[in-house]
């Protein structure tokens, strides 16, 4: 999904935030970036329609271990998104927060971390789900990824996803004959993958895509799922990406990426 633009604009002044400016098919816009972690504020000189992309932190994926079993854990889910158009009033001053990403894993075996809730406008997104680390992940903005394990049968369950805002998490189907690797967490553009197949080789699940905005003039994708952990090969997914799930790992899994809030409006 790549954002719009909204259908009208009323002459907006407002500061706060990095702010910046781009110019596309002749129109210039006004961009107004947080993507420091806490809050901060927009002033609004002259009110009028805005966008507005919210990004929520994304989910930790689960820290495993190897020993009395082997685990292989799920990727964290993407933080929630939330795009649209808003109107704002002039002399207001509106409460922007960016929430931080999911914490490292502390302990093994431990589910991720979920990340922080992002705002703005009496908006919130929801801050992705922490990947499993010993058997389900976790719910958020979107789910955390499940969790494999080598000592028995059953199902890691992903974690789901916020209605609007992201999806869940792969799910992972094993047995105690097979080494399977963790499921996908999922993102803002879609589900994480499952993984069970023993024909995988034990490669652990991609994480769900990001959702492409161009807000800012530059089309981006935020809010990707974490691959799951790896039995052969590491699930592709995360990144450096605002909103990002982080990958599970099979020892302590690193904390995810921070949220960002973006404000655009036509300049005239």
């Amino acid at each position: 999904m790549l954002l719009g633009i909204a259908s009208s604009y009323e002459g907006v002044e407002a500061t706060g935030g990095t702010e910046t400016t781009y110019t596309d098919s002749g129109l210039t816009y006004k961009v107004h970036t947080f993507s420091s972690v806490g809050t901060g504020s927009l002033v609004v000189a002259s009110g009028g329609s805005v966008d507005y992309l919210i990004v929520a932190g994304g989910g930790a994926g689960g820290s495993g271990q190897g020993s009395p079993f082997t685990q292989w854990p799920g990727g964290g889910g993407g933080g929630g998104v939330l795009t649209g158009a808003t109107t704002v009033s002039t002399g207001s001053t509106y409460t922007i927060t960016v929430g931080d990403g999911g914490a490292a894993g502390t302990s093994l075996p431990q589910n991720g971390a979920n990340g922080g809730n992002s705002s703005a406008f009496s908006l919130t997104a929801i801050g992705g789900g922490g990947g499993g680390g010993n058997q389900n992940g976790v719910s958020g903005g979107s789910g955390g990824g499940g969790c494999g394990r080598q000592d028995a049968s059953g199902v890691g369950s992903g974690g789901s996803g916020t209605s609007g805002q992201g999806y869940s998490g792969g799910t992972v189907y094993y047995d105690s004959s097979n080494i399977v690797g963790g499921a996908g967490g999922g993102g803002a553009g879609g589900s994480g993958s499952n993984n069970g197949n023993p024909n995988f080789g034990g490669g652990g699940a991609n994480g769900g895509p990001g959702l492409l905005s161009s807000i800012n003039g530059t089309s981006t994708y935020y809010a990707p799922g974490g691959g799951g952990a790896n039995g052969g090969s590491a699930g592709t997914g995360g990144s450096s990406a605002k909103g990002a799930g982080s990958q599970g790992l099979r020892g302590y899994a690193l904390k995810a990426q921070p949220g960002i809030v973006i404000v655009r409006y036509r300049v005239y």
